[in-house]
């Protein structure tokens, strides 16, 4: 199944402030529908990928950004200098498996870096296994060698990685859902992730309650070759629906030991 050629122009024309735009009701494969308690979502057929669109205006500290895997909905994000918060909108099967969806705010960089972010999901009724991830790709297609910090909306973090272009995602570390929800009132701290590459050793740091960023759990190893594509990113892990994560004081430097 690919984009009809008016679905493909609607996704090209999307600006780095727009909001998502409406099409036709989307055919969803049964294979990419959310689990439930009748249904089991899959991995998708092993030849199925779709394009990637990418729009090369710069947003925030950030280079570009994309639909990877050209969701069936157009995604859209907004930076806002103010409150220096990254507001990004998707609507996408999954980032597991063979092959991912997403939208990505990239930049393209070679060397170690550091990375953190604090993560909200405005709306607590979003699918429990929708992710906003911070990540290194390979490339922009949706079978790239990568690896991923993730926070999922029902609190659950992980860290994991596509060892391989086309293999399927292997999880490194999981830390339980116990404190980790991002769906907390107005007045308590939000979860902050960070994700460190040092060398070719990938690191998960954390922060649940305001304590300083800390590595917890096991570094996973993966060489990615230079230049690589390093940014945050979005899945509502429901094809047909778009949600919503905010992810702010994004910290993004070109060394190692800068998580904060």
């Amino acid at each position: 199944m690919n984009y009809s050629c008016a679905s493909l122009l609607l996704a090209s024309l999307i600006l780095p402030g727009s909001l998502p735009l409406s099409a036709q009701t989307p055919n969803v494969p049964d294979w990419a529908l959310p689990g439930s308690a009748t249904h089991k979502q899959v991995p998708p057929p092993t030849d199925f990928h779709r394009p990637t669109v990418t729009v090369t205006s710069p947003i925030g500290i950030f280079e570009g950004q994309s639909d990877v895997g050209g969701p069936l909905l157009p995604g859209s994000s907004f930076y806002d200098a103010a409150t220096q918060q990254y507001t990004i909108n998707s609507a996408s099967y999954n980032i597991w498996y063979t092959r991912d969806e997403l939208r990505f705010l990239w930049k393209k960089m070679s060397g170690d870096f550091s990375l953190a972010a604090d993560v909200a999901f405005p709306d607590p009724k979003g699918y429990g296994d929708r992710k906003a991830v911070l990540i290194i790709r390979q490339d922009l297609e949706d079978d790239a060698k990568e690896a991923m910090v993730a926070l999922h909306g029902v609190g659950l973090i992980h860290l994991a990685q596509r060892e391989e272009k086309g293999a399927n995602i292997k999880e490194t570390f999981k830390l339980p859902a116990a404190s980790a929800s991002a769906e907390k009132s107005a007045s308590a701290r939000l979860p902050r992730l960070g994700l460190e590459k040092r060398g070719n050793t990938f690191t998960l740091y954390v922060s649940l309650n305001g304590e300083p960023m800390h590595p917890v759990g096991t570094t996973l190893n993966l060489h990615m070759a230079e230049p690589y594509y390093v940014g945050i990113g979005f899945c509502s892990h429901v094809p047909d629906k778009s949600d919503t994560t905010v992810l702010s004081n994004v910290v993004l430097e070109n060394i190692a030991g800068k998580v904060r």
